[in-house]
């Protein structure tokens, strides 16, 4: 998998997973998450670690669950279809995000949405 990463925070705005989410378009749609992080800073964080475990949960719950804004801190969205690992979505302090995907054309949607983005 090849990564990139950009900074969360642009000027006044967050990158948040959801928005994350939203941009990965149809790549995101079918696949099934597990979130993992450090920690608990929102009541809805109880329901993403339940929902978190095997097989994980859809992007639809992922992104009910994170909407509207929701700030992780050192978390990590591991996105599967088929058991295979597609995607890692990896914020790190709340300061930057590392993206790695399977699949070249979502990192370069992602760079096309995040032109402060570099290659990991």
């Amino acid at each position: 998998m090849k990564g990139i990463t950009f900074p969360a925070w642009h000027a006044d705005h967050y990158v948040t997973l959801a928005e994350l989410l939203v941009r990965l378009g149809s790549f995101g749609l079918d696949l099934m998450w597990r979130v993992e992080f450090d920690e608990f800073v929102d009541p809805r964080c109880a329901e993403l670690k339940r929902q978190s475990a095997d097989p994980g949960m859809d992007t639809l719950t992922l992104l009910s669950l994170t909407t509207p804004f929701l700030q992780l801190i050192d978390a990590e969205a591991r996105g599967f279809a088929e058991g295979r690992l597609m995607v890692v979505l990896t914020e790190v302090d709340s300061s930057c995000w590392d993206i790695r995907a399977a699949d070249d054309h979502v990192l370069d949607e992602l760079r096309r949405h995040y032109p402060t983005a570099t290659d990991l």
